[in-house]
């Protein structure tokens, strides 16, 4: 007797033109409905020429599929269970069933296994290597950035306003008093740029750039920018020295870390030192501070609201052109108003410090965004609640230091 094809149809054999009709297995739902008893015209879900007769049992019967010519009654097959013939789906209920054991596996508390087999159509999506959020400056997406927004609000704001608190009194109190918070903030960045990047197996000696920062911190606040230079170039080479004591393994990758480290943080922080040891040099800090704060704020605004193109999605995902746009017309148009008010500087002079400003700032934040993504980190420490760590406060104000100072010394040389 022959086997049922793929959708329940019995392929009956034809002998001297006889058609043989063969109770079929039950198959409801997949084609037609149960057959009576008695004499039953079968067939199955996709009809055939010719048709038999036979008498079902317990479930389908199904026709034999005879040539249009064949003649003679259909016999049925005696004595045949319906138990012994399969259960067949057609690929059409196959993948509804799939389709169906899927949705269940997906729903909440489903017992049903999330893997269907080899019913599924296809591979498993690969996951999704997501990213460390950021948190700087402007968002590109049209909506507030998620990292913002899942921080503690208030912490944030009371450590923020304690900050300035502290740098302007330090400024306008006792100006000496800003170079002790100059040495403490540039300790605490070099700590915290240490400490991450021993993540990635680098071992920079931490004493000797801790010892360098306040050198050169000194050596800017007493002589000038020349002594700063100077210090850096001792930091160098006592980090070199230093470095010795700890054998040839690794030693051109931790050279060349700690070397990043001091031009990044104790060297471009001496520029505040060179700042704020001018006669005005406490409205210099402040201007050039109030220059990063616009920066942020209109980069920030400008990004939620008009942010559509991206800046540079594989370092900062969030910033966009547009937001770039607000940060420096809010720091050209902010520049303008504070150096002609405070420190009588021409409004066409202060839209250039601002617009300079600006750009160093957005280009400082961007730095640190790349070597936290180097890093795989999202903050650089956890040190401020609600900022994370100092050096993720201080990435636009370290690149906009030296900036500031030099078209600040170009403004007053022009007169």
């Amino acid at each position: 007797m022959d086997r049922p094809d793929q959708y329940g149809n019995m392929a009956g054999s034809t002998h001297g033109g006889t058609a043989y009709a063969v109770p079929g297995p039950d198959l409801s739902g997949y084609g037609g409905g149960p057959a009576p008893s008695g004499p039953y015209t079968g067939t199955g879900e996709f009809p055939y020429p010719g048709t038999g007769t036979g008498t079902g049992v317990g479930g389908w019967s199904l026709a034999d599929s005879a040539p249009a010519d064949s003649s003679g009654p259909g016999l049925a097959a005696p004595d045949t269970p319906t138990e012994s013939l399969p259960r067949v789906e057609s690929d059409s209920s196959a993948r509804r069933r799939a389709g169906a054991r899927r949705r269940r596996a997906g729903r909440p508390g489903s017992t049903a296994s999330a893997d269907p087999g080899p019913d599924r159509d296809g591979p498993a999506d690969p996951p999704v290597d997501q990213e460390p959020a950021e948190t700087a400056g402007q968002s590109g997406t049209g909506a507030p950035a998620p990292g913002r927004a899942g921080r503690d609000l208030p912490a944030a704001i009371g450590v923020g306003v304690g900050l300035v608190v502290v740098i302007l009194a330090s400024l306008f109190v006792w100006r000496p008093a800003f170079l002790a918070v100059l040495v403490v903030a540039v300790g605490l960045g070099t700590w915290e740029m240490t400490r991450a990047v021993r993540g990635s197996g680098a071992r920079p000696p931490l004493p000797p750039l801790l010892a360098g920062g306040v050198l050169m911190a000194v050596l800017a606040w007493r002589v000038g920018p020349d002594a700063l230079a100077l210090g850096l170039l001792l930091t160098i080479l006592a980090m070199l020295i230093w470095r010795l004591g700890d054998g040839p393994a690794g030693y051109q990758r931790d050279a060349a870390t700690a070397t990043l480290i001091a031009v990044y943080v104790p060297f471009l922080g001496g520029f505040a030192a060179l700042l704020a040891n001018r006669p005005d040099g406490d409205l210099q800090i402040l201007v050039t501070l109030a220059a990063v704060i616009l920066s942020d704020t209109g980069g920030y605004a400008a990004g939620v609201f008009l942010g559509r193109h991206p800046m540079a999605p594989t370092v900062s995902p969030k910033k966009s052109w547009e937001g770039f746009a607000g940060s420096v017309a809010a720091a050209g148009a902010g520049s303008a108003l504070l150096l002609y008010f405070l420190l009588d500087v021409m409004p066409l002079w202060g839209a250039v410090f601002g617009v300079a400003v600006s750009v160093a700032a957005v280009l400082g934040d961007l730095g640190e965004s790349m070597i936290k993504r180097d890093l795989r980190v999202k903050d650089m420490s956890n040190l401020l609640p609600g900022h994370g760590g100092l050096m993720d406060r201080l990435d636009s104000i370290l690149f906009a230091l030296p900036v500031s100072y030099l078209v600040l010394t170009l403004i007053g040389s022009t007169g």
